[in-house]
């Protein structure tokens, strides 16, 4: 019981200090403390839609983390997307955190198209579902739309929203929250660059973030943020050889402490050419 009570205080703590019901997948984004709103790579499925749309060949990914390092709160993510020449990029993505006794998942149906030489839009459709033991689950559908502009060159701007319409769980009188992203990046060389966001929650105070990304060598990023209200420092790792993209990131919140996470990505192409990959 004991174990149990531990388990529903840290899921409280958990969502009153992140994004409620929207999952922190992708680890490059979070060494870089979830800044990625102009960030292009198979996670712009949890960050921005829009993203999606300069991937250059099928693409997917699988995410893993264990919150606050307990084995009843993972979090677990997968990640799908087919870019065509003419009509887009079509994705699919599916997630899930919690524990047997209290659980949330995410399944979401996602479109991104480039509508000129320097802006790319996106737009996704999700399934929520949240269940508890002993009291069964209930659902809703939500909606995102989100776009990435580069103004001036090797300077991107982005802006996201989840939940535009306010949707509530069936049953409930709760309506979800609402939250919108913007953020802005710069590349000050083909190894650097810096990002910057915000993000409102309807119901609560603006949160502010910031991150950046140095290609060492070819192959290897080090990535480094910060997120202020609640306050979070992260770290990060990651590896590209081909097709084949491993990251990982250290998060240390100031209340629950530190926890990891893992990312694994592959790509068809012979070289994923997206925002960030410039080499």
């Amino acid at each position: 019981m004991k174990k149990l009570n531990l388990i529903f205080i840290i899921l409280f703590f958990y969502h009153c200090s992140t994004a409620q019901y929207e999952t922190e997948a992708g680890a490059r984004q979070g060494g870089m403390s979830g800044s990625g709103v102009i960030i292009s790579d198979i996670w712009s499925s949890y960050h921005n839609q829009a993203g999606l749309a300069d991937l250059s060949g099928l693409s997917a990914g699988l995410y893993y983390s264990n919150i606050f390092n307990m084995s009843d709160l993972k979090d677990i993510a997968f990640a799908v997307s087919m870019p065509t020449e003419k009509y887009g990029s079509a994705g699919f993505n599916y997630s899930y955190n919690g524990s047997e006794f209290s659980n949330f998942s995410k399944f979401g149906l996602a479109y991104a198209k480039r509508l000129g030489k320097r802006i790319t839009a996106g737009i996704q459709i999700d399934y929520l579902r949240f269940a508890q033991l002993n009291y069964g689950n209930t659902g809703t559908a939500v909606g995102e739309i989100g776009f990435i502009a580069e103004p001036i060159e090797n300077f991107y701007l982005g802006a996201h929203v989840f939940n535009p319409w306010r949707a509530k769980f069936s049953g409930t009188d709760d309506y979800l929250n609402s939250i919108l992203r913007i953020g802005a990046g710069y590349y000050f060389s083909e190894k650097v660059i810096v990002t910057i966001e915000t993000e409102k929650d309807i119901d609560k105070p603006i949160v502010f973030r910031a991150g950046t990304e140095y290609n060492v060598i070819p192959g290897l990023y080090l990535r480094a943020g910060i997120n202020l209200n609640p306050v979070k420092y992260s770290f990060g790792l990651g590896y590209k050889y081909k097709g084949v993209t491993l990251d990982v990131a250290y998060i240390n919140h100031n209340i629950l402490g530190y926890y990891m996470q893992f990312g694994f990505g592959y790509t068809l192409a012979s070289k994923q050419e997206v925002k960030g990959d410039k080499e």
